[in-house]
């Protein structure tokens, strides 16, 4: 299954905002999670997307911004 798809400032998560375990598998998978600040965290799980620093909300999901960062 597709989960991420080329978005307008980064990569556009599929499953949205309500697919806990895709966001913590993605994470998982990734490498290069970084925990967002406490106030900014979305879910209880320590390591997703949902509460990664490079994680930024569209309307129903989120974007990946980690690529953006080294550049």
């Amino acid at each position: 299954m597709k989960i991420w798809e080329t978005g307008k400032r980064g990569r556009l998560f599929l499953p949205g905002r309500d697919a806990p375990e895709a966001a913590a598998e993605a994470a998982l998978e990734c490498g290069g999670f970084r925990r967002d600040y406490e106030e900014e965290c979305f879910a209880e799980q320590e390591v997703t997307c949902y509460n990664c620093r490079y994680r930024r909300w569209t309307r129903d999901s989120f974007e990946c911004m980690r690529a953006e960062v080294g550049k």
